[in-house]
């Protein structure tokens, strides 16, 4: 850290990214604090805005994170998924990380009106709500939740479900997920879920709307909220024209 920051034509916090960059990534390391502000300030002899300027830039482009009342620390690499048909457990493993699952609740209820259409639960069938955060070597990945028709699985609510329920659907059930329609959007995150998934208020979400069926018959509607700082999409596109909505 003994570069000298001068009054050439690069900008200050432009040379000050890149010191700090050089640092998170030789020296430091993922989960490791950088030097608070006013260390900087000290040590390149520039202005608080610099610093910031140069910390928000190294923030946004996935380098750095902040967590409030904290400070600034180097950002886990994101985990990469393709677009596949496969559980959250399943996803994980195949990355080398260990999936586990913080059950928040099961309940036996009637759902919102456009899942119950989904679900084909007619007019009065209920489904399970589960609601879980998921966690990819023990940080939280992402949170969820989720309905499935009671009548095709009865006594849901007494099996283990901190893993991949895709898993129990086949074992338990006889009900093999063979296909699903996927859609994808961005939010941020706020209140409950940002706490929830230990994040700070505003960070990106990529968020998933999952509808999955076995054997023709609709047996999941899941929306999925996924901390956009650790999890990232890998898409390969053919030369056919794409089906799109907005």
């Amino acid at each position: 850290m003994t570069r000298r920051i001068d009054d050439g034509p690069r900008p200050k916090h432009a040379q000050l990214s890149d010191v700090l960059a050089e640092l998170a990534l030789r020296d430091l390391g993922p989960g490791v604090a950088i030097p608070s502000e006013r260390e900087l300030m000290t040590t390149y002899d520039v202005s608080r805005a610099t610093v910031r300027k140069a910390i928000d830039s190294l923030v946004a482009g996935g380098l750095l994170q902040r967590i409030q009342g904290k400070g600034t620390f180097v950002a886990r690499p994101r985990v990469e998924s393709r677009l596949h048909l496969a559980s959250f457990s399943q996803d994980m493993r195949r990355r080398g990380l260990t999936p586990a699952t913080r059950l928040l609740r099961v309940d036996e209820e009637r759902p919102p009106a456009d899942v119950a259409r989904t679900l084909r639960l007619g007019a009065s069938g209920t489904a399970w709500r589960i609601d879980r955060i998921r966690l990819a070597d023990e940080q939280p990945m992402a949170i969820e939740q989720g309905w499935y028709p009671r009548s095709l699985l009865p006594d849901l609510d007494t099996e283990d479900l901190s893993g991949s329920l895709y898993t129990v659907f086949a074992e338990r059930y006889d009900l093999v997920i063979d296909a699903a329609e996927q859609t994808l959007w961005g939010e941020s995150a706020e209140g409950t879920t940002a706490r929830r998934l230990e994040a700070p208020v505003h960070t990106p979400l990529l968020v998933f709307r999952r509808v999955s069926s076995a054997d023709g018959r609709p047996i999941e509607h899941v929306v999925s909220r996924y901390r956009g700082d650790r999890y990232q999409l890998h898409m390969t596109l053919g030369p056919t024209e794409p089906t799109a909505t907005t």
